[in-house]
């Protein structure tokens, strides 16, 4: 489904947009963390767009300057799940590996749940 991976900077920008729940301004993203510059949100953003991981959400006033706002298209577990498949190489190996790894038992439980809810979701 993807083309590529991201860049640190892209996955940066990406990490604010899945955060929040309502659209944002690249003004907004510089906010939320300042360490990034707006150049760099801007050439972010503009690569987001062409590869289709975010969209325009609608363009209003941030102050006194139009603004584009930005949401993702897709959800961050989706663009995990199909960026690394091809690397892992199946679902059944990602989540065997993140059973064997996990030492946590509320982890593994929540796990547990999230492919009860799955089964539950199949079965309808």
């Amino acid at each position: 489904m993807f083309k590529k991976r991201l860049t640190n900077k892209q996955m940066d920008v990406m990490n604010i947009l899945w955060e929040n729940d309502k659209p944002m301004a690249a003004s907004e993203i510089l906010k939320a963390n300042e360490k990034l510059n707006i150049n760099t949100i801007h050439a972010c953003i503009r690569k987001l767009l062409e590869e289709e991981y975010v969209k325009v959400a609608y363009i209003d006033y941030s102050g006194n300057v139009m603004s584009r706002y930005f949401m993702p298209t897709v959800s961050k577990g989706k663009y995990f799940s199909e960026s690394y498949k091809d690397i892992i190489g199946s679902k059944k190996l990602i989540l065997t590996s993140l059973i064997e790894t996990e030492t946590n038992i509320e982890e593994l439980e929540q796990l547990e749940n999230l492919i009860r809810k799955k089964k539950e979701e199949l079965k309808e």
